[in-house]
């Protein structure tokens, strides 16, 4: 799936589906490093037999954020940061409520941060991290910021 773009709905109206600013493409990185660190684990068992309870709840969590990779998209529109599923619009960040954003391991993006005037918010990177930062750098550049390129 490619970053699309197209002309933003009137103001005041929601979008009826996805699509109508930059959509970001999925990227199941992170998904894949959980499970894998997870299954990793297993070696532990030897040494501790716990590690098979910390390995069943980190590939388990992986394969949430697998599914969430597989369902979820995020959109940018010349007003604020939509979240789908599917068709559904499940949460709008107006851009005029941020206050920061801050990409997480600028090697290998592991976590996205943002804060808005009355929230914080903390996500995994589900979506590809390039076409993310810089549609951050877009969309809200003039925040105090730290990219993955360190700028």
């Amino acid at each position: 799936m490619t970053p699309a773009t197209s002309s933003a709905p009137a103001a005041g109206t929601a979008p009826s589906a996805p699509g109508s600013g930059e959509l970001l493409a999925p990227w199941i990185g992170v998904p894949i490093a959980v499970i894998v660190l997870g299954t990793s684990s297993l070696a532990l068992i030897p040494l501790w037999s716990g590690a098979r309870w910390i390995a069943a709840a980190m590939v388990s969590f992986g394969l949430f954020l697998l599914l969430q990779t597989a369902l979820l998209r995020l959109e940018f529109n010349d007003d604020s940061l939509l979240v789908w599923r599917g068709t559904s619009l499940l949460r709008r960040f107006p851009y005029s409520e941020w206050l920061s954003w801050r990409l997480f391991w600028s090697a290998a993006p592991a976590l996205f941060y943002f804060r808005e005037q009355r929230s914080i918010h903390f996500l995994p990177v589900l979506f590809d991290p390039t076409a993310l930062e810089r549609s951050l750098v877009r969309h809200l550049g003039h925040l105090k910021t730290r990219t993955l390129t360190g700028r």
